[in-house]
C-alpha cells in the first residue's frame, strides 16, 4: 500500500493540493476545485497497489518550494522529484515536458517530433492531459500550433498566468 503525504498551499491562482510519497517524490499536484480529477487519476494509477492519504505539513519541503515558485523562484520546480505512474508513453511525454525551458513553449506536434513520433500530436495531447503533477511537469508550456492557449486542466486563465509568470510574452 502506497502512503501519500498531502498538503494544500495558497497560491495567487487558488488553493493547490500537493501529494508525495514517503520518499518525498511528487505524485500529484492539482488545483483544489479539480481535486475530483486528481482522485480519479490517483485511482487509475494506484488502484492495483492501493494507497492512503495522510495530511502532512510541508512534506519534504515540497510545499515551501512550490510556494517559492509562485513567489518568483521559477527554477525551483526544475529540481523537484516526481514519481508518476502511467503508461510508458505517458511517462515519456511527462519526462519530455520537463525539458521545455521556463519561459518557452512548444506545440503538440513539436513535442511529438522531439519524442521521435511525428504525427502523434493527438496522443501527446492526451498524455499531456493526463499529467498528474501540474506545474512541476509543465504541461502549461504546451500550446496549439497556431499559438492558442489550448487545453489546460486548471483552466486557460491559469495557463496564461503561469506562462506570464514564467516570462513567456503572450501575443
Amino acid at each position: 500500500m502506497l502512503t501519500l503525504l498531502e498538503d494544500k498551499i495558497a497560491t495567487p491562482l487558488g488553493p493547490l493540493w500537493i501529494l508525495c510519497d514517503e520518499n518525498f517524490h511528487l505524485r500529484a499536484v492539482e488545483w483544489e476545485e479539480h481535486s475530483d480529477r486528481m482522485v480519479q487519476l490517483l485511482d487509475i494509477h494506484y488502484r492495483t497497489e492501493g494507497y492512503t492519504r495522510v495530511t502532512s505539513r510541508n512534506p519534504g519541503g515540497l510545499s515551501q518550494q512550490l510556494a517559492n515558485y509562485f513567489d518568483g523562484d521559477l527554477a525551483v520546480i526544475e529540481s523537484l522529484p516526481t514519481a508518476t505512474a502511467g503508461t510508458p508513453f505517458q511517462r515519456e511525454v511527462w519526462q519530455t515536458l520537463r525539458t521545455i525551458p521556463c519561459g518557452q513553449v512548444m506545440h503538440y506536434g513539436q513535442l511529438a517530433e522531439q519524442l521521435g513520433r511525428p504525427g502523434a500530436a493527438r496522443a501527446v495531447g492526451a498524455a499531456n492531459g493526463s499529467n498528474p503533477v501540474s506545474i512541476v511537469v509543465p504541461c502549461h508550456r504546451v500550446i496549439g500550433r497556431n499559438g492558442t492557449m489550448t487545453g489546460y486542466a486548471g483552466g486557460v486563465q491559469r495557463k496564461e498566468w503561469l506562462l506570464r509568470h514564467e516570462g513567456y510574452l503572450l501575443l
